[in-house]
């Protein structure tokens, strides 16, 4: 039984990074998806970002790590329910933190630092555009397009720095972070990003992510790691 309950969850926590990074059913190419990219590829390719097919997202590489916009459809009839995440990688955070989270191997490059939804940015949770026609589809595209022409790139440029990623994981470290899907991470990359970001509170947020680390899960292992981190970034000396 005990082996059962890993088995589960680790296909869980499986599925949910596939859905975060957008490599949920990646060799699976809809007519709708193909329409969608028809929309807005030249608009994406016009700032420097490049369709990822496979992994469902445009990508834009930085000497820093990556900023991505992922497009997650769901089917249900005649309806199409289209959810956008945006976000982006930091290539010195993530080098650290997947040492010591349980990723999957093979989609460690593909982890995002930060993560979120245009509706989630927008203080709408579960907001998903909802699409019928061709038409409405167009409409959603002008949409996103106007969206990352007004908040989104501006959000992704800011945000691909340290200071601002500093800012938004750990502004607020005893509340929950819109800016990640698994709060357990948020304790891991918030405090690395403290620690390459020379944060003056990183012995407080050590504290805080700890007792918030505990809270959120009764496994050793996980603890464990944690305490395995803050040791590691106790002697780190970033260059």
């Amino acid at each position: 039984m005990p082996n059962e309950i890993k088995l589960i969850r680790f296909l869980f926590v499986k599925r949910i990074f596939q859905v975060s990074v957008g490599l949920e059913y990646p060799m699976l190419i809809t007519p709708f998806e193909t329409d969608l990219y028809r929309h807005l590829t030249p608009f994406f390719a016009d700032h420097q970002f490049d369709l990822l097919v496979s992994r469902k997202q445009y990508r834009r590489t930085l000497p820093t790590g990556f900023q991505n916009v992922i497009l997650s459809p769901s089917f249900y009839g005649d309806e199409t329910m289209l959810e956008v995440n945006f976000g982006c990688r930091n290539e010195q955070v993530e080098q650290i933190a997947q040492q010591f989270l349980n990723n999957v191997f093979d989609y460690r490059p593909d982890a995002n630092t930060i993560i979120i939804s245009i509706g989630k940015f927008g203080g709408l949770r579960y907001f998903r555009y909802k699409i019928h026609t061709p038409d409405e589809l167009a409409d959603t595209c002008e949409q996103i397009r106007q969206f990352f022409l007004t908040q989104g790139f501006a959000f992704l440029n800011e945000a691909s720095s340290l200071a601002t990623l500093d800012q938004l994981l750990n502004d607020q470290p005893n509340q929950p972070s819109p800016y990640v899907y698994n709060q357990a991470h948020r304790c891991y990359k918030g405090l690395i990003v403290a620690r390459l970001n020379h944060n003056p509170h990183f012995d407080g947020l050590i504290d805080s992510y700890r007792h918030l680390l505990i809270r959120q899960t009764q496994n050793p292992y996980e603890q464990l790691h944690f305490e395995r981190l803050i040791a590691y970034l106790q002697h780190y000396s970033a260059n």
